[in-house]
């Protein structure tokens, strides 16, 4: 059997399976470059560095709303990672890459050329839709005529699907993820406490006192600067006011899952209900968010237990097992149907 390698290029992580180790490698998804385009770090490092580096070091992240923003640093990046971490042999190997389904196709074929456009020589280079792999990651049986609803609530993006003998039959990509959950707690604490804190320290906060639902008793100590004075000050945070800082930005997503399970035909709606929701996803940690979902949709919500890797247990199986490896797809055949 050659090398064969899952890859889901996330916005906050990189995810890769390797069958070499059959383990999988989850680091930041985050480059510093200096000099416009000479790499100085990537993954955790870079990451660490990040809304705290000069100006002569750039921090940022290579995939943007689940696509690719910045090709050639992505690239450098993922073969850094395959090489030290994974110890990929890439030549003769088979890929296959997840990709997001509500993208066009140009998008998609960024994801393909990745590989198919290096100068290392895989033996293939396969893309599977990202809500199948998840759906697989969960030991979902796809390919059964039953309705299966999963929702990858992401950094950047939410991507909330309905799957049915192996095929998508509603999907949508909404532009809403752990990131603006972040971004909303900032601006809570500035306008409660004119207290300026970063985006770091707000996902801090999120994972640790947030929570989906209100009565949470927990507390956190974080520094940021006051913006009458100007200086930095030490502020104990109730869970309380993390909660009121994400509550609408939640009510908008639950309100999205509510208009896709209107569209779902009733036959599909019937299985839903029966088997629930699949929440998977970077985000699905927050605290009592499966409950806030039930209490909105009245269904039950199941919540994958490796949430962060549930693409790239899926992409696994596409890799080694046969009932599985047709949802891995050429971009060649794609583009010329």
């Amino acid at each position: 059997m050659s090398n064969s390698y899952g890859i889901d290029m996330g916005t906050n992580n990189l995810k890769i399976y390797s069958s070499n180790s059959s383990e999988i490698i989850n680091v930041k998804n985050t480059i510093a470059i200096v000099d416009k385009d000479q790499m100085y770090a990537y993954g955790d490092d870079a990451y660490s560095m990040y809304e705290k580096a000069p100006e002569t070091i750039a921090v940022s992240f290579p995939i943007v709303s689940g696509v690719i923003a910045d090709f050639d640093n992505m690239q450098t990046m993922l073969f850094e990672v395959l090489e030290k971490k994974a110890k990929a042999r890439i030549k003769g190997s088979d890929i296959v890459v997840a990709v997001p389904t509500d993208i066009t196709e140009v998008e998609k074929k960024a994801f393909y050329d990745m590989f198919a456009r290096s100068k290392t020589k895989p033996h293939s280079v396969l893309l599977c839709e990202k809500p199948l792999a998840d759906a697989i990651g969960m030991d979902l049986d796809i390919t059964e005529p039953t309705g299966v609803m999963v929702v990858d609530f992401g950094a950047d993006t939410t991507e909330i699907s309905v799957i049915s003998l192996g095929g998508l039959v509603l999907t949508e990509l909404l532009p809403f993820g752990g990131n603006h959950l972040d971004d909303a707690i900032v601006t809570h604490m500035k306008r409660k406490f004119n207290l300026l804190i970063g985006r770091k320290t707000a996902c801090q906060l999120k994972e640790n006192i947030g929570s989906a639902m209100p009565g949470k008793e927990a507390s956190m100590t974080v520094v940021g600067r006051d913006v009458v004075s100007g200086l930095p000050i030490e502020m104990e945070v109730q869970a309380s006011t993390v909660y009121d800082g994400i509550k609408s930005d939640l009510e908008n997503l639950c309100n999205s899952i509510k208009m896709i399970l209107e569209k779902v035909p009733p036959e599909l709606a019937k299985d839903i209900v029966y088997s629930g929701i699949y929440l998977t996803g970077g985000s699905a940690a927050i605290a009592d968010l499966s409950d806030l979902f039930t209490e909105v949709t009245n269904i039950k919500v199941n919540v994958s237990e490796h949430a962060k890797e549930t693409t790239a247990l899926g992409l696994e199986k596409v890799l080694t097992d046969a009932k599985y490896k047709r949802f891995g797809y050429s971009m060649r055949t794609r583009i010329f149907k």
